[in-house]
């Protein structure tokens, strides 16, 4: 069916988003990392705090795994800082990013503050979600377990997030990354399966989930396996959420649409709504900056930015629900 002329921006949107997407590829070593100034900071500090054992490290920083070679690289990071700020005539980039990272001011031991809040906003909206469908969904509708599941994808996906965003850690980024993607990669299983109502009780509606599952299952274990067995591959694993999630916000956009058409009730046209807001939040992340007050960025605010349009969702998923039930009922 072709696509309304409501959704040709959002599908202009999408795959601009994903061509700037694809081009966009984090690197290992920042400026920062290589700076004279920077690595003879560090040296200096591990040799008069570390050698001998003599820093002191607080509690709660040591209960977050900090040690005396990263407490020197952290400080080390915000004296070079603050000298290339200082310098008269102030300098064309004053504020490098190091490993990768610009130079956060941590609180209570987080390496970055906001993006931990932001994500247990997101964590909260989940959870206030799956409360929300609990009460107004019943048990036997068809659709409900699958809804359940976006939210304890959604949950554990936040729930790594924080623990990534509070101390960076290769264990740690593996976790977010790989939550993080299968928690895309479910929002691109259960989208078919509302649109086409996969779930219907017909042999051939039944084969076709049958198939859509193993392939969905298969393609997950595939991408964990290739970043882990192959190649920590940043552009890849962008690459790969951009795509699912394109193909998802595309299939979201036209059921809008042809949802809104059909009833004419401004909810049903909220996923296409969503969809856009969404867009809107994740070309943040194509616009980095130093953080504002050391602590909050882009990244930071991308995740504020899905806060609204979680909660904004459910309600959708819940009015979806309760027409779909009516319907049946009218039906029988």
């Amino acid at each position: 069916m072709a696509q309304g002329p409501q959704s040709q921006p959002i599908i202009r949107w999408l795959f601009a988003l994903a061509i700037v997407s694809l081009l966009v590829a984090p690197t290992a070593a920042s400026i920062g990392d290589r700076l004279p100034d920077f690595r003879e900071c560090v040296q200096v500090c591990k040799e008069q705090n570390c050698d001998d054992k003599s820093a002191t490290i607080p509690l709660h920083h040591r209960l977050l795994l900090w040690t005396c070679p990263t407490e020197c690289d952290y400080v080390c990071q915000h004296i070079i800082t603050q000298k290339r700020l200082a310098r008269d005539p102030p300098m064309l980039e004053p504020i490098v990013q190091y490993h990768g990272k610009w130079p956060f001011h941590r609180f209570l031991g987080m390496q970055e503050p906001f993006s931990v809040l932001f994500s247990f906003f997101n964590f909260l909206a989940h959870r206030n979600g799956m409360e929300r469908l609990r009460e107004n969904v019943p048990v036997n509708y068809p659709l409900r377990i699958y809804y359940m599941l976006f939210g304890y994808f959604g949950l554990a996906s936040w729930i790594f997030s924080m623990i990534f965003h509070t101390r960076d850690f290769d264990f740690t980024e593996k976790l977010d990354y790989f939550a993080a993607g299968a928690s895309v990669l479910y929002g691109l299983y259960f989208t078919p399966i509302r649109v086409f109502r996969l779930d219907q009780r017909t042999p051939q509606k039944q084969s076709i989930l049958r198939v859509w599952t193993i392939t969905c299952c298969l393609l997950y274990a595939a991408h964990v396996t290739y970043l882990t067995a192959w190649s920590w591959d940043y552009t890849y694993n962008m690459a790969a959420n951009v795509v699912a999630g394109i193909i998802q916000n595309l299939l979201w956009s036209w059921f809008s649409i042809m949802r809104y058409q059909k009833l004419q009730k401004t909810w049903a046209a909220w996923p296409g709504l969503i969809v856009a807001w969404i867009i809107m939040a994740m070309s943040l992340e194509l616009f980095d900056f130093p953080p504002w007050g050391g602590m909050l960025d882009a990244h930071s605010l991308w995740h504020l930015g899905t806060v609204v349009p979680t909660i904004w969702w459910y309600s959708f998923l819940i009015k979806d629900a309760q027409e779909d039930m009516a319907g049946e009922r009218l039906k029988q």
